[in-house]
């Protein structure tokens, strides 16, 4: 079974300045799971890239690599 948590680490830390910034907390219920990526306020752009489409590749990315769980997940980014 995949981390999530560790792949939304890996994934996010390989596209920002700061790498040593970005933090990733997870939680779970019996239905679902929510990332929660925080990232350096400068390298927040990065991310989300433009019109989101960095963030949409980063949560398309998470959620195949969840196809195992049973859960839905959401990747939330501050």
């Amino acid at each position: 079974m995949v981390n999530l948590q560790e792949t939304l680490l890996n994934i996010a830390k390989a596209i920002v300045d700061s790498p040593d910034e970005v933090q990733v907390f997870k939680e779970e219920d019996d239905r679902s799971i929510t990332l929660t990526l925080t990232v350096a306020p400068d390298d927040m752009g990065m991310v989300i890239g433009r019109h989101g489409k960095i963030a949409k590749a980063i949560r398309t990315v998470i959620k195949a690599a969840s196809a195992g769980t049973g859960k839905k997940v959401n990747v939330d980014i501050r």
